[in-house]
C-alpha cells in the first residue's frame, strides 16, 4: 500500500536533521520581529497532551534585555548569548489550565486541571513546555534560522528577572540567528538503533 503522506525530501531532512547542528558563533544579521511571529505560529502547531500547549516564549533580543539576562548565565554561555541576534526564554505556565477553555472548547478541562496536585500541573506543564521546546527548534530550522539550546543558567534568577509574578517558569534557553559555519566543531556521534532501541 502506498504512503498517503510522501515523506520529506532529501534536502529538507538535511536542512532539519543531518546538517543541522548547535551554533555558538553568531553573523551580525539581525533576526526580524516578523520572523518570531513565523516562528510561533508554526511551533504551536506541535500536539501537546489535551492540546494544553503551556509553552511561553520571550524573545530577549534588545541590549537592555540581554544585560538583564547575563547575570543567570553560566561563564561558558555568556559570549555565545550576547552575541546570538536573539536568545528565547523557552518556558512554562504554571496555570496554562486558564487557558482550557479556548483551548479545548468541546469538554471542561480546566476544572480536571484546577483540581490536580499542584505539583502534578508543574510537572505536565514542564514535559509539554520541553515537547514544544523540541518542536520550536525544528520550526526554527525550518524557516532557515540556526540554533544554539542551552541548559547552563540560574534558572531561579531568570524566573527572578523576567517573570517576577511566579507564574511563568523558565525551562531552558534557545540562542536564535544566522551562525557561523566556519566556527563549528566536529559533530559528536550519535547511537546507533540497536544501542539505543529495541522493538519488541
Amino acid at each position: 500500500m502506498a504512503n498517503p503522506r510522501p515523506s520529506l525530501d532529501t534536502a529538507v531532512l538535511d536542512t532539519l536533521f543531518h546538517e543541522a547542528r548547535t551554533h555558538n558563533v553568531w553573523l551580525e544579521r539581525p533576526v526580524e520581529d516578523a520572523l518570531l511571529h513565523q516562528l510561533y505560529a508554526l511551533t504551536r502547531m506541535g500536539p501537546t497532551s489535551s492540546n494544553t500547549q503551556p509553552l511561553r516564549l520571550v524573545f530577549v533580543k534588545s541590549p537592555e534585555a540581554k544585560q538583564r539576562l547575563k547575570p543567570a548565565l553560566a561563564a561558558g554561555n555568556v559570549d555565545k548569548t550576547m552575541s546570538a541576534p536573539v536568545t528565547a526564554i523557552v518556558a512554562y505556565d504554571s496555570r496554562f489550565h486558564e487557558q482550557m477553555p479556548k483551548l479545548f472548547p468541546s469538554r471542561d478541562l480546566k476544572s480536571g486541571f484546577q483540581a490536580m496536585p499542584e505539583e502534578k500541573l508543574h510537572k505536565l506543564a514542564y514535559m509539554n513546555s520541553t515537547l514544544q521546546g523540541g518542536y520550536l527548534i525544528l520550526a526554527a530550522r525550518a524557516l532557515g534560522l540556526d540554533c544554539g539550546p542551552m541548559a547552563g543558567f540560574d534558572n531561579a534568577k531568570v524566573d527572578e528577572t523576567f517573570f517576577p509574578d511566579g507564574q511563568w517558569k523558565s525551562n531552558f534557553l534557545l540562542n536564535l540567528g544566522y551562525g557561523d559555519p566556519s566556527k563549528l566543531f566536529p559533530r559528536n556521534p550519535r547511537l546507533d538503533f540497536n544501542d539505543a532501541c529495541r522493538i519488541e
